[in-house]
């Protein structure tokens, strides 16, 4: 009946509409964000690096270029709050920066080295420079540029990501507990905050 079967079409035509429907909106955070930039500045507001945030595919590009640094491994991570201020210090670390909040977790399961905001360690050369470029997808750019912003950090220590075997012990407590301790825990380590840069 020509009746039915224009109702069918109407119908299946609608159903197929939804579903398009659904799928662009299930892709539009996935759009590609213009490119954000950080200039990264130590605690006396000197300029020691530059970043550069873009989406690449499913994932995100970080391009990096330091100078004027300690040689060897540094921790390096996005952080949650675009603030850089120098003058907020931890009153139990003297480390700055504590403006920038913490590390990026996106409901990512596990402590440090999970995070989505862990990044690979610095590699800083005798002349004080480093480069690098890697690709993660553990965050997209749009997601870098919510209402707080956000803001990258390189720590003066290199970063373990919490890889403590339970073999090991941390120093005598009153917990007794093997393993990580709650530094571990939180940034692997990587002590102080010595360089900072919002990402815009």
């Amino acid at each position: 009946m020509p009746g039915r079967t224009h109702l069918a079409l109407a119908v299946t035509l609608a159903l197929g509409a939804a579903v398009i429907g659904s799928s662009a909106a299930e892709a539009a955070p996935g759009h590609i964000a213009r490119p954000l930039d950080a200039t990264l500045r130590d605690a006396a507001g000197k300029r020691v690096g530059v970043l550069r945030a873009e989406d690449e595919g499913q994932a995100t590009r970080i391009t990096v270029s330091v100078w004027g640094l300690s040689a060897g491994f540094h921790g390096f991570h996005v952080h949650t709050t675009g603030r850089c201020d120098a003058g907020a210090v931890d009153p139990a670390t003297g480390s700055p920066f504590t403006t920038a909040g913490g590390h990026l977790d996106l409901a990512m399961p596990g402590g440090h080295g999970a995070h989505a905001g862990d990044l690979p360690a610095l590699l800083v050369g005798q002349n004080g420079t480093a480069r690098a470029s890697f690709v993660t997808d553990r965050f997209r750019v749009a997601q870098l540029a919510d209402a707080d912003g956000s803001a990258v950090v390189i720590h003066a220590l290199p970063d373990n990501y919490g890889n403590i075997p339970s073999r090991y012990t941390h120093p005598a407590d009153t917990t007794g507990t093997t393993g990580a301790d709650a530094t571990t825990l939180k940034a692997g380590d990587t002590g102080n905050r010595i360089a900072c840069g919002v990402l815009h």
